[in-house]
């Protein structure tokens, strides 16, 4: 952690299914020294993706969504593009969304003028894409007429055990949650601060926690038509540049969950163990979530619903790795034949290199995923 100049980090094994071990390293701000406990939040980034796909897979079970349905068959974005590329938009499923097969960008460079459109034949080919996700999002609270943080509470949170799990934010959470940092090398932006980078969104947040307390509504209970509500009050007051559309005063599907490291390893308990509850996802549902789901040529991993797949010495496993602004690196790992995890997180641009090395030395695989 010295060497690659990482202050904190947290580690949570799975083993026989359930939660076996976990402990916290460091501290969450390398200034203050606040030191990384049982209840510390860490920022997953992407890891927040197979999450939501989790929830989205139980609305399926329960027949309130299809797997294979056209998104714009429940709701049609204002920023969707048409033209020539209108039939491609029409045939985007809640299938391409988790296996990542929209064809359309991870995000748009300008989201507030640039209209959303893939760039290839849907299910054709990967394109990883947070974007796609914050449409499948709004898809999912017409479908349940709630809020993302409320439907994950419902469906998965509590039931799992999750207590200290969200994608919004709050000034409990906030208090709670690691801050990035560069790397030790770095070199610092002009106008930038010496003592931390920019740490998006904990900055957005907090410019839409102002009309949140105005309003007496938690952001927890923001739907995308309330972000889009407050957009342009939360604008005036945000810095320039901060904040550019809805989604980036949302909780975020693709990115925004915050847990501790034993919440999200209890998620991964619901992946490997073999006696799932009733509430939980069917056993084939589970099954074809860690399936290939495309078949792409020359790829030397495949994608599941929500997963990555890697074939390895010892077996199949499933993967995801997550950074968010470059400063937030976490990796989750999966072996449903031997029922273990581990969860890695980490609060610096070198969290990466460090999870590798933890990863390695836990469970005694090389992935590919780690040389790209």
């Amino acid at each position: 952690m010295q060497a690659l100049g990482v202050p904190g980090i947290g580690i949570a094994v799975v083993e026989r299914g359930a939660l076996a071990w976990s402990r916290g390293f460091g501290v969450t701000h390398a200034q203050r020294r606040t030191p990384v406990t049982d209840a510390t939040l860490f920022e997953v980034a992407s890891l927040s993706k197979p999450v939501f796909a989790y929830a989205v897979l139980q609305l399926v079970d329960r027949g309130e969504l299809s797997l294979d349905q056209p998104l714009v068959d429940y709701v049609r974005p204002e920023y969707l593009g048409g033209g020539e590329a209108r039939a491609w938009v029409e045939s985007i499923s809640v299938r391409d969304v988790l296996r990542h097969s929209t064809g359309l960008p991870d995000w748009r460079k300008d989201p507030a003028h640039e209209a959303l459109v893939p760039s290839v034949k849907p299910g054709t080919r990967i394109d990883y894409s947070g974007e796609a996700f914050v449409w499948l999002q709004r898809v999912v609270e017409t479908v349940t007429g709630e809020s993302l943080d409320a439907t994950m509470r419902r469906l998965l949170f509590e039931p799992a055990g999750m207590r200290d799990s969200s994608y919004a934010w709050s000034p409990a959470l906030a208090e709670r949650s690691v801050y990035g940092h560069r790397a030790p090398d770095a070199t610092v932006e002009p106008g930038g601060s010496e003592d931390m980078p920019p740490q998006m969104l904990r900055e957005q947040w907090s410019a839409a926690q102002v009309l949140a307390d105005r309003t007496g509504t938690a952001l927890s209970d923001w739907r995308y038509a309330d972000a889009a509500r407050a957009l342009p009050q939360v604008q005036a007051i945000a810095p320039a540049g901060l904040v550019a559309w809805p989604a980036d005063i949302l909780a975020n599907a693709a990115a925004s969950l915050r847990c501790t490291i034993q919440d999200y390893a209890r998620f991964m308990a619901l992946m490997v163990h073999d006696q799932p509850a009733a509430w939980e996802l069917r056993p084939a549902t589970r099954a074809a979530m860690l399936a290939r789901q495309i078949e792409v040529p020359g790829r030397w991993t495949d994608k599941g619903l929500g997963w990555n797949l890697e074939s390895t010495m010892r077996g199949p496993v499933f993967y995801h790795s997550g950074s968010n602004g470059g400063i937030f690196k976490s990796f989750a790992l999966g072996d449903v034949a031997r029922q273990r995890a581990i969860v890695v997180s980490t609060n610096a641009t070198n969290g990466n290199v460090l999870y590798r090395r933890v990863v390695r030395a836990a469970t005694g695989l090389d992935l590919l995923a780690f040389d790209v």
